[in-house]
């Protein structure tokens, strides 16, 4: 029989070998063999040292950083701020820019100070900082400069983005390019051949060519930047041209065939499904042309047209556009669908002579937010007069469509308003300019920054429908949530 080790030793054969002692392995005889530590026990040591010199280094840095280097004081963001200028006149120039690359944008507009001391605390633009390039007019005591100006590509190689500049002189409208890079006049004037207005763009067709389109009563007058470049510098130019485009226009008055009923107001680039559309603002009509081949999309009439519409989306990604019909108590607020001219809401809001445009400003959620001035007097006011009580901003986003949210009530003349987002990630912003405009007396000029957060905190609810489940608090709660983001 086998006795129990030797079953033990069948069963567990590993056990059994590693239970014995190795005798004269390698080693001479009648000598213990020399005890060496195990390689395993030695780089265990040395990864234990490694964890707690390493944790010792980031423990030091984190005192370091948080104790001793002190933290850069970023500037306090104030929810509301206004400056006041005496015995000043304003000017209709509100814009927002990262004037000193800080990351922040600054607040632009203009206005004249009769009061010439120098202890108050405006100053030039002269006094500030430096200026680019500066080069003296030539242009006739009787020309006038067209807005805007227009950003054309670089034609002299000089790393910088170009300027077409159009003056308008009697009945003729002359164009010239300057460098964007040093001011020089990269091609004298030439006229252009048209005698449009104000409101010109600068068009890029799907070929890639660029042309100048200027309103021209119930036509629409154009010109190659290519051929007026080449024309007058004798050289030939990197831009492209259109073939088909230049079968459209017409050699002799240089305008294009296009379908307005009546004289165009206001020209716009607007996202297409394969390049910039136009959209065309007439007196009677809204009317969006295909970029290329000018064929209308669709056509939506108006009553009357005053004021130019605002981009922005009532749909996630679907551009829209924001239109007023009519003037005073006959004014309808609109959103079109751009690829559609479908009617997405609308309502009757009234408005007084001298509201500002409108504005957007897109949302986190893909969508924008709407700002608009009329009046909307609640149904159990007791105002006789509409407006009585000053010009009032609404605020409308899509998620909410039957509620409008009233945020200001300004009582003052207003110049110019915008709403911008200050500093990405932040808060959206109501930028309002007011005070007399030139030519008036002059008077109290202000400039008022208001938080839109704050004021959707603090602003009324105005149903426009019945049926509505949500509380005025739970409206302005959740309209207070919204993040907005920047075009870019």
């Amino acid at each position: 029989m086998t006795d129990g080790k030797d079953l033990e030793a069948e069963i567990h054969p590993l056990k059994s070998e590693n239970r014995k002692v190795p005798e004269n392995a390698g080693g001479p005889a009648g000598k213990e063999p020399r005890k060496t530590p195990a390689p395993q026990t030695r780089l265990s040591r040395c990864r234990t040292a490694a964890f707690f010199l390493s944790l010792f280094a980031c423990l030091l840095v984190v005192f370091v950083v948080s104790f001793i280097i002190p933290c850069p004081d970023r500037p306090a963001s104030q929810g509301v701020w206004r400056i006041d200028y005496n015995a000043a006149v304003a000017y209709d120039f509100l814009a927002a820019e990262d004037v000193n690359k800080d990351k922040i944008q600054d607040i632009l507009f203009l206005y004249k100070n009769t009061n010439s001391s120098r202890s108050n605390s405006s100053l030039s633009c002269a006094d500030e900082g430096k200026t680019l390039w500066s080069q003296p007019s030539s242009f006739g005591g009787n020309a006038s400069v067209l807005s805007p100006l227009l950003r054309v590509p670089d034609l002299d190689a000089d790393g910088a983005p170009d300027l077409l500049v159009l003056i308008q002189e009697e009945n003729q409208v002359n164009g010239s390019i300057y460098s964007g890079g040093t001011g020089q006049q990269v091609s004298p004037p030439d006229s252009l051949g048209v005698d449009g207005t104000s409101g010109s763009i600068l068009h890029v067709t799907r070929a890639g060519a660029h042309y100048v389109l200027i309103p021209c009563g119930t036509a629409l007058c154009s010109r190659s930047v290519k051929g007026l470049y080449e024309k007058v510098s004798r050289r030939d130019s990197p831009l492209k041209s259109d073939p088909l485009w230049e079968d459209m226009l017409s050699a002799a008055s240089h305008r294009l065939v296009v379908h307005s009923s009546g004289a165009i107001r206001y020209l716009m680039n607007v996202p297409g499904k394969a390049g910039d559309d136009l959209l065309l603002v007439s007196t009677k009509a809204y009317v969006l042309l295909d970029g290329q081949d000018l064929t209308p999309r669709w056509t939506f009439g108006t009553t009357q047209v005053l004021r130019k519409p605002v981009l922005g989306y009532y749909k996630p990604d679907t551009p829209a556009v924001l239109v007023e019909n009519g003037t005073g108590p006959d004014r309808q607020v609109l959103l079109l669908d751009l690829g559609s001219g479908a009617v997405l809401w609308s309502q009757a809001l009234p408005g007084l002579p001298g509201d500002p445009p409108s504005a957007s400003l897109p949302t986190a959620d893909h969508r924008s937010a709407f700002f608009f001035w009329g009046v909307h007097e609640p149904t159990d006011s007791n105002q006789t007069e509409p407006g009585a009580a000053g010009r009032r901003l609404y605020m409308l986003h899509p998620t909410l469509p039957g509620v409008l949210l009233e945020l200001d009530n300004v009582s003052a003349p207003i110049v110019a308003f915008q709403v911008v987002l200050l500093e990405p990630g932040r808060h959206a912003a109501c930028i309002l300019l007011t005070g007399p405009a030139s030519p008036n007396p002059p008077g109290l000029v202000s400039v008022t920054k208001q938080k839109v957060q704050d004021l959707v905190l603090a602003g009324r609810v105005v149903h426009l429908a019945e049926g509505g489940t949500e509380s005025d608090q739970a409206v302005r709660d959740r309209l207070s949530r919204l993040r907005y983001r920047s075009e870019a």
